[in-house]
C-alpha cells in the first residue's frame, strides 16, 4: 500500500463525489484522480523523473496541488512541499540540498520562479495551470509501485534556528499517522475538512489534504482569509465539519458576533501551543469541541490529542493518538515518572527516517528507537501530557531552571493582551533574565508596570520579566509559531540587556 493506492481506492468508490469545495467550484474525485494521472505522465516522459527523485511542490492553496502530489507519487517521485512565504534564496537553499531540478508550481509564483531558474541551473518547470491540458497517458508511461518503506516527502522544518533540515517521511510513516489521525477524530467519509492553514505544512498536509481524501471525505478549500466574516459564512455553506487551524486563528473568533455559530462538528489546534486563556473564550463563546493537539513534522506529524470524549485538559496535549507511544525522558534516555520534568519522546510508525543527507542531526534526534522532540515537559496521573517549553528555550536564572511557557501563560491572563512570547537574554550577574514581547488587543493600551505587577503576583520573582517590550504584532513565520529567534536578535540589537534591572 502506498499514499497514490490509497487515493486511487477513494476515486473509484467516490468518483462523482465533490472532492474539494474551491468558492462556488467543485472538484469530484474522478477530474483530481484524471488530473494526477496527467501530472504523473507528463513527469514521467517530458521531465524524465524516476523512482526516487525529489519533486518540488511551491504553490499557495489551490486545487491543483492535490493532484500535483498525488501525480508525484504515481510518477515515483518523492514530494519536496516548499514554503509560498519563502524568499528565492531561501527555496533555492532547499532545491540544492534535495537536490530538485523539477519544480511544480503556477503563475502566482512566477516572479519568484524566474528568480530561481537564473540562480539554479538547470531547473525545469512544470505550470499548474497546464494540467488539464496534459494526455491522462500515453504508450511508455507505467504507474510506479511504491512500497510503505519507499521515501514520500521530505518536509523541511521551518528553520526558526539555522538551516531547515529535510525530514523524511515514508509511504508507510504518513499512513500510520492518517489512520491514527481518522480514528482519534472520528473521521467518516461525510466528513468535510476546512483547509485554511498552508498545504505546504505537514499538519495540513496530513489533516487537512491525506486524511479527507483517503477517508472519502471532502475538503473546504478557503480561497481567502479576509475578510474574516466570508470565511464564517464560507464554512456554513459547505457545512464544514472538522475545522483544524493554529491557536491565533481560535483566538479571533472568539471575538466574532455572539450571534453567530460555528456548524462543525469539532475544532482542532495545532503547530503551535494553544494558551489555556484562550481555550476558556473559545469554550465560553461556542458550543463546539476546540481540542488541542501536538506534532512536528518528524512524526508525520500529529502526535497526540485531547480525546474527543474527554475530559479536554487545558494546556495539556492530550494522549498519545492511537498506536503511537509518548515518553518523558532524562538526558540519560531514563524514562521518568508522572510529575517529573524531561524531555517528550515519540516512538511510532509515524516516525521519520531521519533528515535528509545530514546522519549527524540523525543521529542527535533518533535515539535508541525514540524520537526526541527537544519539547520540555510532563505527564500527570492520569496520562495526559503537557509541554511546559522548548529545551533550547529554557533559561537558566541563578542556575534556576525557567520556562518561558509558564511566563507566557500568565501574561495572557491580562486584560487587553493578545499576543505574548518570553525569550532569555543574557545577563552578566545572574547568567539570562526572562524579557517578555507582548502585542495589546486593538484599541487596548498596556502599561509595563501594571502588567509585571500582575506577573509578579502569581510567579516566583526570579521568573518575572525583567522587561516588556510592547509591538503591534509579534513576528510569526508562515505556519502560525512565533519566531523567538527574531525576537532575542531584536533585543540584542536595541541592547536590552544593559536596560534589564534586578
Amino acid at each position: 500500500m502506498n499514499l497514490a493506492a490509497a487515493f486511487s481506492n477513494s476515486a473509484e468508490k467516490c468518483s462523482q463525489k465533490t472532492a474539494i469545495f474551491w468558492g462556488e467550484s467543485e472538484y469530484s474525485y474522478e477530474q483530481l484522480w484524471t488530473e494526477s494521472l496527467a501530472v504523473a505522465n507528463s513527469l514521467q516522459n517530458k521531465f524524465v523523473v524516476e523512482p526516487g527523485d525529489r519533486i518540488g511542490l511551491w504553490l499557495k492553496n489551490c486545487p491543483e496541488f492535490v493532484p500535483a502530489v498525488f501525480g508525484i507519487f504515481l510518477a515515483g517521485g518523492v514530494v519536496v512541499p516548499i514554503n509560498n512565504f519563502l524568499k528565492p534564496d531561501e527555496v533555492n537553499y532547499i532545491l540544492n540540498d534535495a537536490g530538485i531540478n523539477v519544480l511544480i508550481t503556477d503563475a502566482t509564483m512566477a516572479e519568484g520562479t524566474a528568480t530561481l531558474t537564473r540562480l539554479r541551473l538547470p531547473l525545469r518547470c512544470l505550470r499548474a495551470e497546464e494540467f488539464g491540458g496534459l494526455p491522462a497517458t500515453s504508450s511508455s508511461f507505467k504507474l510506479s509501485e511504491r512500497t510503505e518503506s519507499d521515501l514520500a516527502v521530505i518536509i523541511y522544518t521551518s528553520g526558526t534556528t539555522g538551516k531547515p533540515k529535510g525530514a523524511m517521511l515514508t509511504h508507510g510513516n504518513l499512513l500510520h499517522n492518517v489512520d491514527s489521525c481518522r480514528q482519534v477524530l472520528q473521521a467518516v467519509g461525510d466528513d468535510r475538512f476546512v483547509v485554511l492553514l498552508p498545504m505546504f505544512h505537514s499538519f495540513m498536509l496530513c489533516v487537512g489534504v491525506f486524511l479527507p481524501l483517503i477517508a472519502g471525505g471532502s475538503m473546504v478549500l478557503v480561497k481567502s482569509l479576509h475578510p474574516q466574516k466570508n470565511l464564517i459564512q464560507e464554512i456554513i455553506h459547505r457545512q464544514a465539519s472538522i475545522l483544524p487551524a493554529i491557536p491565533q486563528f481560535f483566538r479571533s473568533l472568539t471575538g466574532t458576533p455572539s450571534g453567530l455559530k460555528l456548524p462543525a462538528r469539532l475544532c482542532v489546534s495545532g503547530s503551535a501551543p494553544l494558551p489555556a486563556q484562550v481555550l476558556k473564550e473559545f469554550t465560553e463563546r461556542f458550543s463546539t469541541p476546540l481540542l488541542e493537539g501536538y506534532g512536528l513534522s518528524e512524526a508525520s506529524p500529529v502526535v497526540s490529542m485531547n480525546p474527543l470524549a474527554g475530559p479536554w485538559k487545558a494546556g495539556s496535549i492530550g494522549v498519545p493518538i492511537p498506536n503511537v507511544e509518548v515518553s518523558v525522558q532524562n538526558e540519560a534516555g531514563q524514562m521518568l515518572a508522572a510529575g517529573q520534568t524531561g524531555e517528550i519522546c515519540v516512538r511510532g510508525g509515524n516516525v521519520m527516517q531521519g533528515y535528509w543527507n545530514q546522519p549527524e542531526e540523525t543521529a542527535k534526534t533518533l535515539h535508541n528507537g525514540w524520537l526526541l522532540t527537544g519539547d520540555v515537559g510532563h505527564r500527570d496521573a492520569d496520562g495526559y501530557f503537557f509541554i511546559t517549553d522548548r529545551k533550547k528555550d529554557m533559561l537558566l536564572v541563578n542556575g534556576i531552571n525557567v520556562y518561558p511557557r509558564e511566563i507566557e501563560e500568565i501574561i495572557y491572563h491580562f486584560p487587553g493582551v493578545k499576543e505574548a512570547a518570553v525569550v532569555g537574554l543574557p545577563y552578566p550577574r545572574k547568567g539570562e533574565q526572562p524579557v517578555a514581547f507582548v502585542a495589546a488587543t486593538d484599541g487596548t493600551k498596556l502599561e509595563e508596570k501594571a502588567l509585571l505587577q500582575f506577573v509578579r503576583q502569581k510567579l516566583a520573582d526570579y521568573k518575572v520579566p525583567r522587561r516588556v517590550v510592547f509591538m503591534q504584532a509579534l513576528p510569526r513565520n508562515a505556519t502560525g509559531k512565533i519566531l523567538k529567534t527574531a525576537l532575542r536578535q531584536s533585543a540584542l540589537a536595541s541592547n536590552l540587556t544593559s536596560a534589564t534591572t534586578d
